[in-house]
């Protein structure tokens, strides 16, 4: 599916033509360098190799420094490859946000918040054993019994347990375009997305 690359700037509200509050997402899309064009002869599928931010020379390998001179640009901090793009894309392209200024609605795709190693009543929802009134003294967070003891002896897999927590890779789609601001490439949806400030995200059409 075709999209952009851009970079998650934080979260803001705006006022719709009702006079309601909406709670949205700012994110700089664009612009985007395309960098390789696969072809189903060369590389056995077809799609489009986009990359975005500006890096350091000093901090890119030779064999990558070399890949971005054939797109005629600078080095990129992140590549992404978009299946079904326009096939009027030529290698060296800039593909920036008014490409998405058409759409009503977008999927985004990105990074939750890592959260490290968490228990069970943050990492599943459970609301802990017993109570303070039935003995216990320090157990009311603990998930309780993961299994049978004598048969089948062992934890199934899946049980839900302790571990780590976030960091997973997230898709929201059917967001809403609130407005494109092409001087600044920034693009305003409706809602939340996933990931921190600064994050990259994939934004689909």
């Amino acid at each position: 599916m075709p999209g952009l690359i851009g970079k998650k700037i934080g979260m803001t509200s705006v006022y719709d033509e009702n006079g309601k509050y909406v709670p949205c997402t700012v994110i700089e899309t664009g612009p985007c360098v395309v960098t390789q064009i696969k072809t189903q002869e060369n590389d056995g599928y077809s799609a489009v190799q986009l990359a975005f931010d500006d890096k350091r020379e000093k901090n890119t390998t030779a064999p990558l420094i070399g890949h971005f001179k054939k797109a005629n640009t600078t080095p990129k901090r992140k590549l992404v490859e978009f299946k079904d793009a326009p096939e009027d894309w030529k290698l060296g392209d800039v593909i920036t946000v008014d490409y998405l200024k058409d759409d009503v609605l977008v999927n985004v795709v990105g990074y939750t918040k890592g959260k490290g190693f968490q228990g069970v009543v943050k990492r599943h929802g459970f609301s802990g054993v017993g109570g303070s009134t039935h003995g216990q003294h320090n157990r009311l967070r603990a998930p309780g019994s993961l299994g049978a003891s004598s048969f089948p002896s062992r934890v199934f897999k899946g049980m839900r347990m302790a571990g780590r927590t976030g960091n997973q890779r997230t898709k929201v789609m059917d967001l809403r375009i609130l407005k494109v601001v092409p001087e600044h490439n920034l693009l305003i949806v409706k809602g939340s997305v996933p990931g921190a400030k600064g994050s990259y995200l994939i934004i689909e059409k």
